[in-house]
């Protein structure tokens, strides 16, 4: 059941919207929205909340129709499929739900703005097309690589995975993509051949053994992590003159996405997004 206070708070009239996970506390959701809000001059509210797999439906049953959406992160963006009157098909594709839009009809569409937040942070960097991606990881940020890599053109794609037992849900992704995916364990990478774009998703001291490795091999380096910046693979792309793109600019890109879907005002005022981010990460690093 949802909290007290909360079930306070979803009977207001005014728009709200929200970040559901667990753990949620360390999210930048709350700062890059309220900051949209503000630049858009909505006064609506963006608020987070700790709920997990077994607490998703209380919750999402809980709102009323002042609600206008949630950014779902781990665990819940598999559990909100079922949820939903609607799923678009990119969230079908890599089975998972990020975004939840929600009418004042109480009706409930699933969406995912991760996969098109991934090809934006890319072409910003100038990365239009790819052909060949080298992948870290096979989990469910790999699935949402693989399918935008797929929509910049990628038919070929070597997934780097510690245990290919893990790597069902990936394939899956990848055939519904038209994505051809070679396994290969770690010890391989130094047999490999080129590749346009290699995307770490895994944490920064698994790619940080064979940061070099990866860099030899790639021009662009899209590391999904962001905090702590840059990680070892990160710095050793920037040192040796690749290009970089960090998991700040695809939660930017994604956040953007979100609040165009939810407010249906566009285009989202990303730079002041993106400020507003930067300042709130420098503060948490003490900088």
């Amino acid at each position: 059941m949802v909290p007290r206070q909360q079930r306070a708070m979803l009977s207001s009239t005014q728009h709200h919207c929200a970040v559901l996970g667990k753990p949620i506390a360390h999210s930048l959701s709350p700062v890059l929205h309220r900051t949209a809000y503000a630049e858009l001059g909505l006064d609506w509210t963006y608020s987070v909340h700790e709920v997990d797999e077994a607490g998703l439906a209380a919750f999402v049953d809980g709102v009323d129709a002042s609600w206008r959406g949630l950014s779902l992160t781990m665990p819940l963006k598999r559990a909100a499929i079922p949820l939903c009157d609607e799923v678009d098909e990119v969230a079908r594709t890599v089975t998972a739900v990020n975004t939840l839009l929600l009418d004042e009809n109480g009706r409930r569409r699933g969406t995912n703005t991760d996969v098109p937040g991934m090809v934006a942070a890319l072409r910003e960097r100038g990365v239009d097309a790819v052909e060949s991606a080298l992948l870290l990881g096979v989990g469910a940020t790999a699935c949402s690589a693989v399918a935008a890599l797929a929509s910049l053109g990628a038919r070929t794609v070597m997934a780097v995975a510690r245990n290919a037992a893990t790597a069902g849900e990936l394939r899956a992704v990848a055939e519904r993509c038209g994505v051809e995916v070679a396994l290969v364990s770690f010890d391989d990478l130094g047999s490999l051949d080129a590749a346009d774009v290699a995307v770490s998703t895994v944490p920064d001291a698994a790619s940080a053994v064979v940061a070099d490795t990866v860099v030899k091999r790639v021009g662009t380096i899209f590391e999904v992590l962001y905090d702590p910046w840059p990680t070892v693979l990160a710095a050793a792309g920037e040192q040796a003159g690749r290009t970089v793109v960090g998991g700040f600019d695809l939660l930017v890109h994604q956040a953007a996405l979100q609040v165009e879907l939810m407010t249906e005002r566009t285009p989202a005022p990303l730079a002041a997004m993106r400020s507003s981010g930067v300042a709130a990460l420098r503060a948490r690093w003490g900088k």
